[in-house]
């Protein structure tokens, strides 16, 4: 009986030792990096289906599919402004198999004390969008140049009321970041809260606000329509769609930049293996014909930035929209 046990008890040793041999190997994963992908992929989406952000991630999770070989199955994680979402995209396995599309608003929600999640708990693959905040006015408006407009909110600090998302949101920070680039008090156009830009576009359409600092896109029916039209864009260049609406920058020297971005990460600890497949495989994607057909055709504006780039873009954002968040008081 002795000798039994002691056969079985070097047997349990041996298995052990076997086992952490081989998890201690070089290149050895859970992941196991070399095969990836051999199961389907779950991309997870911050945002309803239907919205921007989910037309994005569909799109890119049917080319993706094509490129590595097995399905991609889109996945809404929705609740608390995104939190709810980029929360389950940090907390799965670092394996390959969930990857998600992060929204600017991971950038925003630590500064409001919504969640301790920031950039250092992902792994960023590739930016993929942004769309560069606009300023729309009612075509009637009595403003040829955004420098008119200015002008007015300097003169008459609490005449203009603007809208487009929540307190805080992207739109709204948009505009207070503009104004306090170029001397003026953030607070000295008050902004009015609404369920999105659509809400605040009519709100704008209706007279009830004067300004709407969101994206070109998605005013853009309104635009075309002669109802409303844009005195300038929060970019480093024109939107292709509307080239004749002028940069901040050109417009008035100011520097600001900002926009609502969607870029693929992974939970952090990402193998750099699976990391510099999934680099390949988005870069082609979105230098294809296919990706930027689908993208242009909605007005969609399209940003590339892969790894340690895009991790510097995320970076900066996080901090201008921290600065901004200060300014307006809404960072805790």
């Amino acid at each position: 009986m002795v000798l039994r046990r002691s056969v079985l008890g070097l047997l349990r040793a041996a298995t052990c030792l076997a086992v952490l041999a081989i998890a201690g190997s070089p290149g050895s994963s859970p992941a196991q990096a070399a095969g990836w992908p051999e199961r389907p992929i779950t991309l997870l989406v911050p945002w309803a289906a239907g919205g921007g952000t989910d037309a994005t991630a569909r799109i890119i999770g049917s080319l993706l599919e094509k490129e590595l070989g097995q399905p991609v199955n889109v996945v809404n994680r929705v609740g608390g402004n995104g939190v709810v979402g980029h929360t389950a995209i940090a907390r799965a396995a670092p394996d390959g198999y969930t990857l998600g599309l992060a929204t600017v608003e991971i950038a925003m929600l630590h500064w409001q004390g919504l969640t301790p999640l920031t950039h250092k708990d992902f792994t960023p693959i590739a930016l993929m969008n942004l769309d560069p905040a606009g300023v729309q006015v009612r075509q009637d408006a009595p403003y040829a140049t955004l420098k008119d407009l200015l002008a007015d909110i300097k003169s008459n600090p609490g005449k203009h009321k603007a809208s487009g998302t929540g307190q805080g949101g992207i739109w709204h920070l948009a505009i207070a970041g503009m104004l306090d680039s170029l001397g003026a008090d953030p607070a000295s156009v008050p902004w009015v809260p609404s369920n999105g830009a659509a809400p605040g576009l009519q709100d704008l359409v209706a007279g009830g606000v004067t300004i709407v600092p969101c994206s070109i896109p998605e005013a853009r029916s309104l635009i075309e329509a002669g109802r409303v039209k844009s005195l300038a864009i929060m970019d480093e260049a024109p939107n292709p769609i509307f080239p004749t609406v002028p940069t901040l920058k050109a417009e008035t020297g100011s520097p600001w930049a900002i926009g609502a971005w969607r870029g693929v990460v992974a939970p952090k600890g990402l193998p750099d293996e699976i990391a510099a497949k999934l680099t390949a495989a988005l870069e082609k994607i979105y230098n294809g014909k296919d990706y930027k057909e689908f993208m242009g055709g909605r007005g969609f504006g399209i940003r590339y930035a892969a790894g340690g780039d895009f991790r510097t873009f995320w970076e900066k954002s996080d901090a201008d929209l921290g600065a901004v968040m200060k300014k307006v008081g809404i960072a805790k």
